[in-house]
């Protein structure tokens, strides 16, 4: 499967923005679809993720609250409704997905297979 990412942007503190990681290629119900993120100097490191099938969503607990996953299977895309903005969420975000990944593995990115390019988040204070 091929993942585009998008959405990226530059906000004041305290805005939003939506990504879209669009898909293509695959049956797309059966993935389960996540953001990584990544800060200058930082590892990469789990936001949220949607499981296939039910779609359950899982959240980082620095963005729960404020960052809302989604998924229309009918569109191939999944998206990362991000609310109440702060600097410390500058990052490059990233999605990825995995075929009938196991909730047990959700929240490690070695264990996604497939991988969009990223788009840039800026947020201002």
């Amino acid at each position: 499967v091929q993942l585009q990412a998008s959405g990226g942007g530059l906000v004041q503190a305290g805005g939003s923005l939506r990504l879209s990681c669009a898909a293509s290629g695959r049956t797309f119900v059966n993935y389960a679809v996540a953001w990584f993120r990544q800060a200058p100097g930082n590892e990469r490191e789990f936001v949220s993720a949607i499981s296939w099938g039910v779609s359950t969503p899982y959240y980082s607990e620095f963005v729960k609250g404020r960052f809302t996953i989604s998924r229309d299977n009918a569109k191939s895309t999944v998206y990362l409704q991000m609310n109440s903005l702060k600097p410390e969420d500058t990052a490059v975000y990233y999605c990825a997905a995995a075929s009938f990944l196991s909730r047990d593995y959700f929240f490690t990115d070695r264990y996604y297979n497939f991988w969009g390019q990223g788009t840039q988040v800026t947020v201002s204070s």
